[in-house]
């Protein structure tokens, strides 16, 4: 059975808070993408992701290292930006199959650039920024990927 969520933020308080909310549910193993186009709140997502888990460490993008890895939570969080990857394929080199069975979440910025190697079942979610309705607007979906 698919499942799917829709949330709305009108704030980046509000984005992390849906993301710590969220967290607070996921389990060991569990793999979260994330897309939305530049700005579109990813990162902000990502450190309410880490505060649902009881990180309290600072959250940022990973955009040169590929991987940041945080374990002072209730589970290892393993935060990827694949954005600078230039196939696919080069999602085997950063060694994230290894992170899958270590007992944490993955949790994956600009993940369609490598979506089609990712196994599921995964968590995809997707931030949409809507101007229309404010600067700050943002329109997040959480589909499951089976």
């Amino acid at each position: 059975m698919d499942m799917e969520k829709a949330y709305v933020s009108a704030s980046p308080e509000e984005t992390e808070a849906v993301a710590a909310e969220l967290a607070k549910e996921v389990s060991a193993g569990s793999i979260y993408t994330l897309s939305g186009d530049l700005g579109a709140g990813k990162t902000v997502f990502a450190k309410g992701f880490a505060k649902g888990l009881g990180i309290s460490s600072p959250v940022t993008s990973p955009t040169f290292t590929i991987v940041n890895e945080y374990h002072e939570g209730r589970l290892p969080l393993f935060h990827f930006d694949v954005y600078r990857l230039g196939e696919a394929e080069e999602l085997y080199d950063t060694g994230f199959f290894d992170y899958l069975s270590r007992g944490g979440v993955c949790l994956i910025e600009w993940a369609e650039r490598v979506e089609e190697i990712i196994p599921k079942p995964y968590f995809s979610i997707v931030i949409e920024k809507d101007i229309s309705r404010g600067e700050d607007f943002r329109s997040i979906s959480l589909k499951e990927m089976i």
